[in-house]
């Protein structure tokens, strides 16, 4: 009992005393103290205090980091004519270009509040790449109310829109190499991830929801311009017929089979401008299914988007999205993916062009704090959707990637 006390006091007097300063203390084999270095002396640790009007802070980080070799083919200014866009005033001759990428690193903190744990304010950072320069932009920045009505909790602030943050937890777990064909460039690019708004998360069994109201451009977009005078009214309906959906669920471990209804009323979007000047909405449904065993995963979906602004194809269209993944291994270590997105974008005087992509490669989980995945795209499509008449090349890529967690 002696040796216990004097071993208390003694950890709470290096304590106070490593706090006031940087001094280090050794102990030896017998647990005597030492304040300086010496043969059979080790270094004693002691925790850094950490000071918050919280009950626990949660810090996490994830990183996507890469290599990419990008190749274009060649284009001739007589292809483009027939899509009625203007084509480009000579031949684009196909190049090859290859960089390492920091594509995106998000640095997070959840503060859990006493009264209940379940609920929090949290913050994410993400350093990115915007126009050609490093940035640090906050991606989400929200409360989390725990059941404010029955199963149901809310996120208030800079928070998930109902879909894509879904999808890419149940369907498409590769964000680190393309995002999902309702956000990407190369297909549909129709909404992003994340807006400043009211987002209603349900929760039980058989069934989970989402729905709320946004601003409607996104974190990206101007949402403080006169221009955006409309709201954006977003959903996500889900069966989950096998069960399971109040857990947080594990690729390589749980079993799921979802079916899913999602879409946006998007009023007045600030970014969705006609030939005058004046702002127009859009509506997108969405059709998704996914079935998911440790070993397999097929996913499917349908997007249809109708834009009331018959002056471009963005955001106007219908298309598909196929994904699967075969795992390998003890611990279904190894994966083998692909995808295969096709959308076509439609105009009011009925031109319509096909943007077709093409995902696939392996990946090996190295241990859970790092993946490692070798992957290939090939993009096929001429009007890249949002540039609005911009000719852009079809294109071959290779992707080594690391995806960091911690």
């Amino acid at each position: 009992m002696k040796k216990i006390v004097l071993s208390t006091l003694a950890a709470l007097s290096i304590a106070t005393v490593a706090s006031a300063g940087d001094v280090k203390f050794y102990s030896d084999a017998n647990g005597q103290v030492y304040t300086t270095a010496g043969e059979g002396r080790t270094e004693i640790k002691t925790p850094t205090p950490v000071f918050a009007k919280a009950s626990k802070l949660e810090f996490s980080g994830l990183h996507y980091l890469g290599y990419t070799y990008k190749s274009t083919d060649d284009l001739k200014a007589s292809d483009v004519t027939a899509t009625g866009l203007t084509p480009p005033a000579s031949d684009l001759k196909g190049t090859g270009t290859g960089k390492f990428e920091m594509r995106r690193n998000y640095v997070q903190v959840k503060a859990h509040f006493f009264d209940d744990p379940k609920s929090y304010a949290r913050v994410t950072m993400d350093m990115t790449n915007v126009s050609g320069y490093n940035t640090v932009i906050v991606k989400y920045a929200y409360l989390y109310l725990n059941e404010v009505l029955p199963f149901t909790g809310v996120e208030f602030g800079q928070v998930h829109r109902p879909w894509i943050d879904y999808e890419e937890h149940n369907g498409w777990f590769y964000r680190s190499i393309s995002k999902t064909m309702t956000e990407a460039g190369e297909t549909a690019d129709l909404s992003n991830s994340a807006d400043l708004g009211v987002n209603f998360k349900t929760k039980t069994e058989y069934f989970t929801s989402e729905i709320g109201l946004f601003n409607g451009e996104g974190y990206h977009g101007d949402s403080t311009s006169n221009t955006g005078t409309g709201n954006s009214l977003e959903w996500r309906l889900t069966a989950a017929v096998l069960g399971g959906g109040k857990k947080h669920r594990h690729a390589t471990k749980d079993t799921w089979l979802d079916a899913s209804f999602w879409g946006q009323y998007n009023m007045k979007n600030g970014s969705n401008t006609d030939a005058n000047g004046d702002t127009q909405s859009y509506k997108i449904y969405g059709l998704h299914a996914v079935y998911n065993m440790p070993s397999f995963l097929l996913s499917a979906q349908y997007i249809k988007a109708e834009n009331d602004n018959k002056d471009t194809y963005n955001k106007n269209g219908n298309g598909y999205s196929v994904n699967g993944t075969v795992r390998l291994g003890s611990d279904n270590e190894y994966e083998v993916l692909a995808r295969y997105d096709h959308w076509t974008a439609e105009k009011d005087n009925n031109d319509n062009l096909n943007r077709d992509n093409y995902i696939y490669g392996v990946a090996w989980a190295q241990n859970k704090n790092l993946k490692w995945l070798l992957t290939g795209q090939t993009s096929k499509n001429i009007d890249h959707g949002n540039q609005k008449g911009v000719v852009t090349q079809d294109y071959n890529a290779a992707m080594l990637t690391a995806e960091v967690k911690w």
